[in-house]
């Protein structure tokens, strides 16, 4: 049956729903019926649903009363089926892998938060992080600075789209750091912040939403230390200060802001010399220019020329070389000075590319600031767990899409081949290996799509980096390369008529990008002079930002200072020769490298409509999700599979304590004999490994955790054994003094090694099951 259209709250819709919690463990389940269960659970405000092992999150798009303390309390080391799905189910069964309570050892973990922009996948990520935080069980400055990191990012990296307002324009991977079940520290990586904002917003969307929070938090007198006059001036941010309710929700982001920069460890003068500098980017935006009429030369327009001024002043420099940073270029052959003239075109560009590039080293600094504060203080010999949690921007499919939704739309085709890696191929390969007889479930692959973007020499973005080295080369000729280049591949459409641009058939469907500002994009490059201008500023955080160089993935290092060759005109390329789209290439090659590492966690976030109203579902929005997620053929490998597999000598190492016997060897029948004493179904024994369902794990733990109980007891009971032979009083009462037990050994391996071997034989076998 035809499911399009809205379903209001209160209207179930035409199919029954059966509500199931996990929709791996329903019999019968096509693409109507899941859209029916996932619709009918979230317009009873159920919002969360697994897939066995994998949690599905649709966005409320309002408050809802399951993030309390009370909940957060119930999902702590919790029994995965007796309670509801839950963002915090998944923190949990992260935090409790890692430190090695369920069935695997401790090993690093890691949670991918994936969907469209407007799921809901940066409300998760603060979810996630929260309930992380209350399992450490501490209140300490660390773990606050922690919880700080996330408004303080989205205060620089968030925006308002057309699609979401709270839209991440850049991504974050946050690796927190644990010894034992205490955290240490955490390091964040950024990727690719979406910096043509600061200069160019589309209609219905705003700049970040630092800008908006300053002028609705800074006091009239602090407006007036930084050259700041009424909001409505300035062009980079025009039009969005007219609802007073609206201003005041922004003045206290604001001073959520200012809370976290304090509580992460920022200091005053840092923080006044990083809104100078914004306000600079500000004044920057309303400089203009015209061209003499003798000689066609470019000249600050007389109207603009105060801006100008206010500009050098914020940025601390001197006005008239700010200018000519702006209207000339300089360079020096053969030890002579030589000044070329901008056009008004070359001019709006120098003064946008300086606005974005120093708008980027400020938030590259934060970044680098947090990482430095939040450093973990250990000995280097101390081995170290770690967590991370992806927050990625989501696909993207705009009216007009352009080089950052190309690069947007390429990280999460390597997010969906990164699910399919570890949901479809490794899982019915190793069957094959193992001689499991299995049915092949069939998937959408998308390694194509990958190899058109990231082929050397002939894929896309290689493609456009020979295109960028080449000064006479345009966008028309980037494009007219790709057409010659991708002919007949059927991921690649060539722009009918006059439209200069192409489209790309993604996993999640057609998307059509304009080619224009492709190259200056990914050239990325700094006017002339401007670096070593300043590198001279009295502002001391602007020095820093430009005295600092930038890594291969893009990274700022203040710490480092970069090289300036005698006789170059200090243009920004000079410091950073690789593109844009080689640095994200590379920053996406190192991210993957860390979670192919890791045991991985999924959240699917679906988006319910298009138009963010809470308590309704358009169906044709979801089903289009479901579709190219992959989730009817992720329930159907879920429902059938067997998603843990552990090798026999993993297995025996792990679980052979539950034979209670010394010495028992890593062997296919050492495994078998485990299983014996267990009440586990369903599983299969394959050549060299054991395959497992999902529930297997926490059927096991529960076995371990019977038994590390029994050892407590067993423990307790020779210490008293000990005492009332060595004083008889304890039973009287007849001058004992009072005595407390020994607390327990925090792991069943070393409660279980503190009894001799008669007590285990003997009790051990009566308590443990």
């Amino acid at each position: 049956p035809s499911l399009a259209g809205m379903v209001p709250a209160g209207e179930p819709g035409p199919l029954a729903c059966d509500g199931a919690d996990d929709l791996a463990a329903l019999a019968e389940l096509d693409e109507a019926r899941l859209l029916q269960n996932l619709s009918g659970r979230f317009l009873q405000q159920r919002v969360y649903t697994y897939i066995g092992d994998i949690l599905i999150a649709m966005n409320p798009f309002q408050s809802l009363p399951l993030y309390e303390k009370p909940v957060s309390e119930k999902y702590q080391n919790h029994d995965k089926g007796t309670l509801p799905p839950h963002i915090f189910a998944i923190a949990d069964g992260a935090y409790q892998a890692m430190l090695g309570h369920l069935a695997t050892g401790p090993q690093n973990q890691c949670i991918v938060i994936s969907g469209e922009s407007g799921a809901g996948k940066t409300e998760s990520v603060k979810l996630l992080l929260r309930h992380i935080m209350h399992l450490c069980k501490g209140n300490s400055q660390l773990e606050q600075q922690i919880l700080q990191v996330n408004p303080l990012l989205e205060a620089f990296g968030n925006a308002q789209t057309v699609m979401n307002d709270n839209s991440s324009r850049f991504g974050k991977y946050m690796q927190l750091r644990f010894q034992r079940s205490t955290v240490r520290g955490a390091k964040l990586s950024e990727y690719l912040l979406e910096k043509s904002r600061v200069v160019q917003q589309d209609v219905g969307e705003r700049n970040f939403h630092v800008f908006y929070y300053m002028f609705a938090g800074l006091t009239a007198e602090e407006k007036e230390m930084y050259g700041l006059l009424d909001p409505s001036l300035y062009r980079y941010i025009s039009g969005w200060f007219r609802a007073e309710d609206v201003a005041e929700c922004w003045k206290h982001k604001y001073w959520e802001v200012r809370n976290a920069l304090d509580m992460v460890g920022f200091q005053e003068q840092e923080q006044v010399d990083m809104q100078a500098i914004l306000a600079g980017v500000l004044s920057l935006g309303n400089v203009t220019f015209q061209s003499q009429e003798n000689n066609g030369a470019v000249r600050v327009s007389e109207a603009s020329r105060g801006w100008l001024k206010a500009a050098a002043g914020q940025f601390g420099v001197q006005e008239e070389e700010l200018l000519k940073c702006l209207i000339c270029k300089v360079s020096v052959t053969r030890g002579e000075q030589i000044q070329r003239f901008h056009t008004q075109q070359q001019a709006e560009d120098a003064r946008d590319s300086i606005a974005k590039v120093a708008y980027g080293r400020v938030f590259g600094w934060i970044v680098r600031k947090i990482n430095e504060l939040l450093a973990e203080n250990v000995d280097p010999e101390v081995e170290l767990r770690e967590i991370g949690i992806l927050d990625i921007f989501g696909f993207e499919n705009f009216v007009v899409n352009r080089f950052e939704q190309l690069c947007i739309n390429l990280a999460n085709e390597q997010l969906q081949h990164f699910f399919n890696y570890h949901i479809f191929q490794l899982e019915q390969a190793t069957y094959q290996e193992e001689g499991l007889p299995w049915e092949a479930i069939t998937f959408n692959n998308n390694k194509p799509i990958l190899d058109l973007f990231l082929a050397k020499p002939l894929g896309l973005l290689s493609l456009l980096d020979e295109q960028s080295t080449f000064p006479q080369a345009t966008d028309k000729t980037f494009v007219d390369k790709l057409n010659s280049t991708f002919k007949g591949n059927s991921h690649f459409q060539p722009c009918r008529g006059r439209v200069l641009g192409f489209s790309i058939i993604h996993y999640a469907g057609k998307v059509q990008y304009g080619s224009s500002g492709f190259l200056e994009k990914n050239r990325d490059t700094l006017p002339a002079n401007i670096r070593g201008l300043f590198i001279n500023s009295v502002t001391p955080l602007l020095s820093v930002l430009f005295t600092a160089t930038v890594s291969r993935t893009g990274t700022l290092m203040p710490h480092i200072k970069a090289k300036v060759l005698p006789g170059t005109d200090n243009n920004f390329n000079n410091t950073r020769k690789q593109s844009v789209g080689a640095q994200f290439r590379h920053s996406l090659s190192v991210l993957m490298e860390r979670m192919y590492s890791a045991n991985p966690h999924f959240v699917r976030c679906i988006k319910p409509n298009s138009q963010k109203e809470p308590g309704v579902v358009d169906s044709q929005v979801v089903l289009e999700q479901l579709r190219y997620n992959g989730l009817l053929e992720t329930i159907r490998i879920r429902r059938n599979g067997f998603s843990w597999r552990p090798s026999f000598e993993e297995f025996a190492e792990r679980y052979r304590i539950l034979l209670i016997k010394p010495d028992v060897p890593l062997t296919r029948e050492s495994c078998m004999e485990i299983l014996q004493s267990t009440e586990l179904k369903d599983w299969r024994c394959g050549k060299s490994r054991l395959f497992f369902k999902y529930w297997h794990q926490e059927l096991l733990a529960k076995s371990m955790g019977r038994l590390e109980k029994a050892a407590i007891i067993i423990q307790k009971s020779e210490y008293w054994d000990r005492r009332v032979s060595s004083n008889p009083e304890c039973i009287s009462g007849q001058g004992a003094q009072v005595e407390f037990l020994p607390q327990p050994l925090p792991h069943h391996r070393r409660s279980l090694d503190s009894i001799p071997g008669h007590w285990r034989q003997k009790n051990l076998t009566r308590l443990h099951l």
